[in-house]
């Protein structure tokens, strides 16, 4: 199937695509083109191949999971999903996009690193595209747009590297995080380290762990994630006077480890807390703030009072 997917092109003429790239992510005419792109019949990557092959492997896992069903194999995927999600906020996503707070090097590199085995990536690839997201928010030029559908923000998107290439541009956006070595060592090494997870699960526990700890667990953490994505730029309330669609998400919460109060999120970017009301569940912020009260996050940021009232949509 994807070597018709690779050999097959567009009959009709896309010059627009294939126009040079700026730095700053335009076309030589200087504007990203309104032109639909197709999602399934297009030029594919390895890199696309490589993505799809591996979130269809983890649903193909979860699909065999009831027949290779153990009780404490399943219980160990629900621990896998809320750890690997839980380091993907904390870390990716809080610490690393937004530099919400700060971590000694010892604890910020293996905390990154459990992060790999979320599956979704490199800590400079999603870093990257989180920070286009919050800088093209709600625009044709945000990599995963809302406006482009929302199964093109759910998981469309993640196949299509060329697209969000031609969207926002190179990677000179985290030349933060370029210039450490270990996050060149896990970009460069990535495969190996997914190969191994997979290995390690089955050495240990067989099929059963491999398809009701990876599989169960691995669809769980990608779903409540991608939500976030497309969900949470659809349904929900607002709180804040933002320039984009984004949504609170009460129950979604739950699972996202507090990441689905969205429109908190984008209102305060670097704010360390997203659920910012008490009665807002954030596991995420609880975990920052027993770090905190620990000695080991610093610079923890919050949005201040004059913050708040300026974007408040009731004052």
């Amino acid at each position: 199937m994807f070597i018709q997917i690779i050999t097959q092109r567009k009959t009709t003429p896309q010059r627009s695509m294939c126009d040079p790239i700026r730095e700053d992510g335009s076309n030589k005419r200087g504007a990203v083109s309104k032109e639909k792109r197709p999602y399934i019949h297009r030029e594919w990557s390895w890199a696309d191949i490589i993505r799809a092959l591996t979130v269809i492997n983890v649903h193909f896992l979860c699909l065999l999971a009831p027949f290779n069903y153990k009780w404490e194999a399943l219980r160990f995927g629900f621990v896998l999903y809320a750890l690997t999600s839980l380091s993907i906020t904390f870390s990716y996503h809080r610490n690393l996009a937004h530099r919400s707070f700060k971590l000694p090097k010892w604890l910020e590199y293996p905390l990154a690193y459990f992060a790999v085995f979320a599956l979704q990536g490199d800590p400079l690839d999603w870093v990257s595209i989180h920070r286009f997201h919050h800088q093209f928010t709600d625009s044709d030029r945000d990599p995963h747009s809302p406006i482009e559908g929302f199964w093109f923000s759910h998981v469309w998107w993640i196949c299509d590297t060329r697209y969000i290439k031609y969207k926002c541009g190179g990677r000179n956006n985290v030349m933060d995080l370029k210039q450490q070595w270990f996050y060149w060592f896990l970009r460069m090494t990535i495969g190996f380290h997914v190969l191994m997870f997979w290995t390690v699960l089955y050495l240990y526990g067989g099929l059963p762990y491999l398809t009701c700890g990876g599989g169960v667990g691995g669809v769980i953490g990608y779903h409540v994630t991608w939500l976030v994505n497309s969900a949470c730029h659809i349904w929900g309330s607002r709180s804040w006077k933002t320039k984009d669609t984004s949504r609170n998400v009460w129950w979604l919460s739950l699972f996202t480890m507090g990441e689905s109060w969205h429109n908190n999120h984008h209102a305060f970017e670097s704010s360390a807390r997203q659920g910012l009301e008490w009665w807002q569940i954030d596991i995420t912020w609880y975990l920052i703030r027993l770090f905190e009260v620990l000695g080991l996050a610093t610079d923890v940021k919050l949005p201040s009072e004059i913050q708040k009232q300026k974007l408040a949509l009731t004052r």
